[in-house]
């Protein structure tokens, strides 16, 4: 038979301090079911019992009564917010709804974040928040989420005067919707924050927001898992910006008027599909070291200066895409390889393809290549496929793209005498962009995915 000992001091071996205890009798465990079943009971009780405490509790603007309130609050309460102006900076460190009637405001009185998150589960809706700190440096924001903020919900809120609107550092599947975010436009443009700003922040999703003024709309930078979709940008530096960002989604966005629609940059399979690019100035789509990502759906036009602009991408597939009126349709260069271009729209464009390098390319697959405006092709066949393949380019673009005080020469007889010679002796092309399936029509999954 065992017995043990109980000690009221530390160290086992001190005797005088210890009496003995009875017997260890033999415990019968119970079945394992019964154990799981009554511990899926008790934590079902205690689920009702935190949400039949949750409680409404009404507050009225003054001086700290907003902190006041969280801080008496309990997990699972709402704040309903009147009418009114309340202080900020605000800290919320418990897992509660905020929520107001659009009238209601907190004002940061230009000093820190307006309202700083370090709980999960929090909703912020319909609210008004305003006038953040304006240091970079701090990343004053309007709503700041610490990596302690997990599924944290930002819905339905007017953010304007603000450094920063939005950002996310760190939690895990927050949500981001519906929310009018307008920055500064009166700084330098590199002075200015983010609409959105997310950073190692996995399974969020931002959707459905109106953007205007600041940096860039959204930035993402190092997470992974993410959707962006829905949302509306206009008159910043990027709508959307990617660095070391992976497995994630951009689609149905809308880039108007900014200096370059979705700048991807350092990222892997991403899934880029049914956005628009309207009137931006330099870009509409950029990839910069983006690889085995599908690009399909997208619209670009309104005299963007490069549709799209290809910097050592590679892997890449691009398919029923439409680049309209830009000066160049696709600026492809740096060592991209192994990406597949087919089922495009290229319409007048003013060069629709500018390839520096002399490696020949294939831009077709499976017998499909793409639409271009200003091929004069011929099907007699009537399958659909120009007879002839097309190539956008030729040596005198070469040329002149190494040399620019060439174009002096474009109408001299030199260079329609190099035009001719090429046009009856393949042979002498440089290389560059082929489409040997070239079709004779926009394919209809442009109008299918652009409606």
């Amino acid at each position: 038979m065992r017995y043990t000992w109980k000690c009221e001091a530390v160290c086992w071996l001190n005797l005088p301090s210890c009496y003995f205890l009875e017997p260890k009798q033999k415990v019968n465990n119970p079945p394992a079911g019964r154990v799981l079943a009554g511990g899926l009971f008790l934590l079902s009780i205690l689920f009702i019992s935190f949400y039949a405490q949750a409680k409404e509790i009404k507050v009225t603007p003054g001086y700290g009564k907003l902190q006041a309130a969280i801080d008496l609050a309990r997990n699972g309460d709402t704040l309903l917010l009147t009418i009114g102006t309340y202080t900020g900076s605000v800290n919320i460190h418990r897992s509660l709804t905020l929520l107001g009637n659009k009238k209601s405001i907190i004002d940061g009185q230009g000093s820190g974040h307006v309202i700083n998150i370090s709980a999960p589960d929090v909703l912020i809706k319909d609210l008004s928040i305003q006038h953040s700190g304006n240091s970079l440096d701090s990343e004053d924001s309007a709503i700041f989420i610490t990596d302690k903020g997990d599924r944290a919900q930002i819905k339905d809120n007017h953010l304007k005067n603000n450094l920063i609107g939005i950002y996310l550092k760190g939690p895990e599947s927050a949500i981001v919707s519906n929310n009018t975010i307008i920055g500064s436009r009166f700084h330098r443009v590199n002075d200015r924050g983010n609409g959105v700003y997310l950073w190692n922040t996995p399974g969020s999703i931002i959707e459905n927001n109106h953007i205007r003024y600041g940096r860039d709309g959204i930035f993402v930078n190092t997470s992974r898992n993410n959707i962006f979709r829905g949302n509306r940008i206009s008159d910043l530096r990027f709508a959307i910006h990617y660095m070391y960002t992976h497995d994630s989604e951009i689609s149905n966005n809308i880039s108007s008027n900014n200096n370059v629609g979705y700048a991807l940059m350092f990222s892997d399979r991403l899934l880029v599909k049914n956005n628009i690019s309207t009137g931006d100035h330099e870009r509409g789509l950029f990839f910069n070291y983006a690889n085995y990502s599908v690009i399909k759906g997208n619209r670009v036009n309104g005299g963007v200066e490069k549709c799209v602009f290809i910097y050592n991408a590679n892997f890449n597939q691009i398919n029923n895409n439409s680049f309209t009126g830009c000066q160049v349709g696709i600026h492809f260069t740096a060592g991209s390889e192994s990406n597949e271009i087919f089922s495009n729209a290229f319409i007048n464009n003013r060069t629709q393809v500018k390839y520096v390098g002399t490696r020949y390319i294939e831009w077709s697959k499976n017998g499909l290549g793409n639409y271009w405006s200003d091929n004069p092709a011929f099907d007699i066949d009537d399958n659909g496929i120009a007879d002839q393949p097309y190539k956008p380019n030729d040596l005198v673009d070469q040329i002149i793209w190494r040399h620019p005080m060439a174009k002096l020469l474009l109408n001299s007889p030199s260079v329609k005498l190099l035009k001719w010679a090429q046009s009856e002796f393949p042979g002498i092309h440089p290389g560059g962009v082929t489409d040997s399936s070239p079709l004779m029509q926009p394919p209809q999954a442009v109008f299918y995915y652009n409606k």
